[in-house]
């Protein structure tokens, strides 16, 4: 954001092209931070000009909310974009049970033109994505992964096992090295957006089984959560000098980050990791 809200394209496509030249794959209008208060025109804006970089890595959009109807006429505007994939997280806020939330994605899922990864993340949906609800999805075409992020290797364990056919994905980046163990195929980031590249080596080390680092990445990572995410993310951004404003949108607000001091140290420590990581 510029420092008066609007979307600050500039340094919006820096971060894109950083990612781009990482080889990381991007999901953008997620269901975290502000993608919920942006406006319709502005999405549709959004879209045109990440469609317009013709990017080199796959992108997957973000479908959230609680309204169908809206959220069936997103999925229809997608459409007509050439992203990769749809992430579809539990509706918000509504709690729904195992046929709802079947009702919600199959509805989804059928209007999707392109693959679709189910988005598990209870600590913000008070809600966990149904296991049932996932085996009665699990062979519908657009199924494509389940992004977990309810921190537990028990939960992880059981959506693998209700979907075997599934990609699975972490939500979580301190739970990467947990989660690949137990059949993750990569993680959907925070750290990514601080550190591309070494986020990037930290996932093939995990996905690879031959991640030793937990100390570090276990403290760097958790880091990023010590405010509401996207907040200690954009201050430290702003602060590396890669973003033109730390501004956020209400509720969410820089000023409910306490100190960056720990960030600063931990960011040191993992460009040094990254230079010597193979």
């Amino acid at each position: 954001m510029n420092d008066d809200s609007s979307i600050d394209f500039i340094s919006f496509e820096k971060l894109l092209r950083e990612q781009e030249a990482a080889g990381n794959a991007l999901t953008v209008l997620g269901s975290t931070g502000e993608a919920l208060n942006i406006n319709a025109d502005e999405r549709r804006e959004i879209l045109q000009f990440v469609s317009s970089l013709k990017l080199k890595v796959p992108i997957m959009v973000g479908v959230g909310g609680f309204n169908l109807a809206e959220q069936l006429s997103w999925i229809k505007r997608l459409n007509e974009f050439e992203f990769e994939a749809y992430l579809l997280v539990v509706p918000l806020y509504a709690k729904p049970g195992i046929y709802g939330q079947y009702g919600w994605f199959k509805a989804l899922l059928d209007a999707a033109a392109k693959p679709c990864m189910l988005y598990n993340v209870p600590g913000r949906t008070a809600k966990i994505l149904e296991y049932e609800t996932v085996e009665m999805l699990k062979n519908h075409r657009n199924f494509w992964a389940i992004k977990e992020a309810s921190g537990s290797e028990e939960e992880f364990a059981k959506y693998a096992a209700a979907a075997p056919q599934a990609r699975m994905m972490s939500g979580d980046d301190p739970m990467l090295p947990a989660f690949s163990k137990l059949g993750a195929k990569g993680v959907v980031s925070v750290a990514a957006n601080i550190w591309p590249t070494a986020t990037n080596k930290y996932t093939s080390q995990c996905v690879d089984g031959v991640f030793i680092d937990h100390e570090l990445w276990d403290a760097a990572t958790k880091a990023l959560f010590t405010a509401s995410n996207p907040i200690p993310v954009k201050t430290l951004l702003h602060k590396l000098g890669r973003i033109a404003s730390p501004q956020l949108r209400l509720p969410l607000s820089a000023k409910d980050m306490p100190s960056l001091d720990t960030l600063m140290e931990l960011n040191d420590k993992i460009i040094k990791w990254e230079q010597a990581a193979v």
